[in-house]
């Protein structure tokens, strides 16, 4: 997994709570890299899921609620880190399509070992999108976490729903995406 994502979790731990906890999360987990990243690197993935697990102890909040949290901060990062990505895009729904068809195709023109996550779109109009995303690493909470940012970042009205169908091998979930339209006044 790419480094940028360990750093920028690190980086979400420091502003929201302080580099102290951050401290104190890296003295909890014994880690291959040890904890020393940077944004280009290639670490296992096996790391980020330790991380949240130690944070989640070291603040008492839910593990699922922090990691789709990172995922919020790690698409409003992604804005302000590759803002090329985002020109011409204007919702949510083409967005995710550009993501699939555009940007990972780009990812693994840069990192041919990459491993991205896949979207298989199963239906879409403008009013819904319904997508399956596929990973080998078991990281749903953080695609959910960055459909959140997504939809924020277009300031969008969208509910979000996710079925889980995943295995022991593949992380198979169905998110659907619902636009609510806007209440007309009494």
């Amino acid at each position: 997994m790419k480094g940028i994502v360990f750093t920028e979790f690190v980086e979400m731990v420091e502003s929201v709570f302080s580099p102290d906890t951050m401290d104190r999360v890296f003295d909890r987990v014994s880690l291959p890299s040890g904890g020393a990243y940077t944004s280009v690197g290639t670490y296992d993935h096996s790391e980020i899921v330790q991380l949240a697990v130690a944070l989640s102890e070291e603040t008492n909040t839910p593990v699922t609620d922090l990691v789709k949290a990172y995922g919020e901060h790690l698409f409003a990062r992604f804005t302000q880190l590759y803002p090329d990505y985002f020109e011409g895009q204007n919702d949510t729904f083409a967005f995710l399509h550009h993501v699939e068809n555009y940007i990972h195709t780009e990812v693994i023109k840069l990192y041919p070992d990459a491993e991205i996550p896949r979207f298989h779109f199963q239906t879409s109009s403008d009013s819904e999108l319904v997508f399956d995303y596929l990973s080998t690493r078991h990281l749903g909470d953080v695609a959910e976490g960055l459909l959140r940012g997504c939809v924020s970042h277009f300031a969008e009205n969208i509910e979000i729903t996710a079925e889980d169908h995943s295995t022991p091998e593949m992380a198979r979930i169905r998110f659907t995406l619902t636009r609510i339209a806007a209440q007309a006044a009494a």
